[in-house]
């Protein structure tokens, strides 16, 4: 008896351990060519830091793209195709602390500064770092012991503010559709095989703001499913400041690939009460809702 009761909590155990990773990487968000603001200016630092000497200028262009394949291809991540999602931002990043000094403080003080810090972006990491940082890691819930690490870096990057970062711009249905045949896998469909935002047997991706189009792409490659997308930001929709109109929302087909994976990966928050559907909430606050025919996803992050 002893001895398979603790085969069934190793086995728990083993089973908790490995669908921690799919949870952490849905959450780092894609900074590619073509982007520019604060997510690319870390990226960038962190490149020089990791020895890819790289200007922080917050343009990600040919430059910035060289480098980041460089540190792929040296860092033996697959593929190298120069986009800084889960796998590379979990290389890219340095843990640091009080007495650092460099290109990865650098880094850090960019973040800070996205939550309000108004700290010098001069690579010191002095007290006045040290302070905003264990400010910041006591409003995430973590441990405040000023040390960078892992989950502070998760939490930094992946984090609200009121900051302009390289994912908050709208995007036009062409472009959208672009990203999507780029990453591969994902399809869309509708039922007037049409793409017009202002009829409702269409599916549009005009106004999609495009964390939603990243999101839709690090959920692809997060849980390995091909998905297929039902709705996106047509009229029809409920309303709302987080709504399909608004560019936050789309809807995916409920293949059994996609649904094991956001049940077994993200916890069962609640069920919305306008609706019954059942809601699952992953650590960045993106919101699944298990609608009658198809999943309704909340990109907040």
């Amino acid at each position: 008896m002893a001895a398979t009761l603790l085969a069934t909590l190793m086995a728990a155990l083993t089973a908790g351990l490995l669908s921690a990773g799919p949870a952490l990487a849905a959450d780092w968000p894609l900074v590619r060519k073509g982007d520019s603001g604060v997510q690319v200016t870390t990226v960038q630092h962190l490149l020089t830091a990791r020895g890819h000497v790289t200007g922080a200028d917050g343009a990600f262009g040919d430059g910035t793209e060289a480098k980041v394949k460089s540190f792929q291809s040296a860092s033996g991540l697959s593929p190298v195709d120069g986009i800084v999602g889960a796998d590379t931002w979990s290389k890219l990043i340095v843990t640091v602390r009080k007495g650092d000094n460099g290109s990865a403080v650098k880094a850090v003080q960019t973040q800070l500064n996205r939550y309000g810090a108004g700290l010098a972006v001069d690579g010191d990491f002095g007290d006045g770092t040290d302070g905003k940082v264990k400010s910041f890691q006591g409003s995430k819930g973590l441990d405040a012991d000023g040390i960078v690490g892992p989950d502070t870096w998760r939490a930094l990057v992946t984090g609200t503010s009121g900051g302009s970062g390289g994912n908050s711009g709208l995007l036009t249905h062409s472009g959208a559709a672009a990203i999507f045949t780029s990453a591969g896998g994902i399809n869309w469909t509708s039922s007037g095989n049409c793409s017009n935002r202002n009829s409702t047997t269409c599916t549009s991706f005009d106004g999609l703001r495009r964390s939603s189009a990243d999101g839709t792409v690090t959920l692809r490659r997060a849980s390995g499913c091909a998905l297929t997308i039902t709705g996106g930001t047509e009229a029809g929709h409920m309303s709302g400041t987080y709504s399909h109109w608004n560019g936050y929302k789309i809807d995916f087909s409920p293949t059994a690939c996609l649904s094991n994976y956001i049940t077994g990966t993200f916890p069962r928050t609640g069920t919305r009460a306008v609706d019954g559907a059942a809601l699952y909430t992953a650590p960045s606050g993106n919101i699944y809702a298990r609608e009658r025919d198809h999943w309704d996803v909340t990109f907040l992050n």
